[in-house]
């Protein structure tokens, strides 16, 4: 447990990464965000407790990644006229309450994020609204990813979730509702008549085929969306 920021150092915080969820303060979790070091450090922090993401990404997950960011750039230069910002890894957050670092982070249309000199260069939700859409690349967290960070997502009042779970080849998508909570759906609610299915078979492509030959099968399979 974490208990006292004056008996974590920066680096000792660095030194010993959280593997699970574990009770925390928000002033813990500042420990971790402006620690001067190179590591790479994906936070999470939901109604104090705290989780750590360290290391850079695995082949599988860069590979899925970076699909997704170019499927979303085709359907948008296809289907759509609206703005739209792709802010994947992108910290969040909602001061002294919540935070994440999700790996897919879509704002569409206006009032997406601005970063200007001087201010802190994450997603302040004080100033700026709640992403349209986030997501998850899931290679070794699909467990938290589908428990955790989903109440943690849907608690920020994100409408869309997607969880893409890398070694089944599958996408869970979740639409937020009245109540609060996500519901599974199967179509897409912010990439309307997006079928979820239809990414998943993108997905199976990675099995023998790299993902610019995967992004480029499904721009083929939207041509036939009407």
């Amino acid at each position: 447990m974490i208990t006292s920021t004056t008996k974590t150092t920066p680096q000792a915080a660095l030194d010993n990464e959280i593997s699970r969820w574990q009770p925390a303060t928000w002033e813990d979790y500042l420990v971790y965000r402006d620690a001067p070091n190179t590591e790479r450090v994906r936070l999470f922090f939901n109604d104090n407790y705290l989780f750590v993401q360290m290391g850079t990404e695995g082949i599988n997950h860069a590979k899925v990644s970076d699909l997704f960011a170019i499927l979303l750039y085709i359907w948008f230069s296809r289907y759509s006229e609206k703005k739209a910002e792709s802010l994947g890894r992108c910290l969040i957050e909602k001061p002294k309450i919540r935070a994440a670092a999700a790996d897919l982070v879509l704002y569409i249309g206006e009032g997406a994020p601005q970063w200007q000199a001087g201010e802190p260069r994450y997603i302040h939700l004080d100033k700026w609204r709640v992403p349209d859409l986030v997501g998850e690349i899931s290679d070794t967290t699909l467990a938290t990813d589908l428990d955790e960070k989903k109440q943690l997502y849907a608690a920020l009042g994100i409408p869309e979730y997607w969880v893409i779970d890398v070694r089944g080849k599958r996408v869970i998508a979740f639409r937020l509702q009245a109540d609060g909570k996500y519901q599974e759906c199967t179509e897409s609610g912010v990439l309307e008549k997006l079928a979820i299915s239809l990414l998943e078979e993108t997905l199976q492509h990675l099995t023998t085929e790299t993902n610019i030959s995967a992004a480029s099968w499904f721009a083929q399979a939207i041509a036939e969306i009407k």
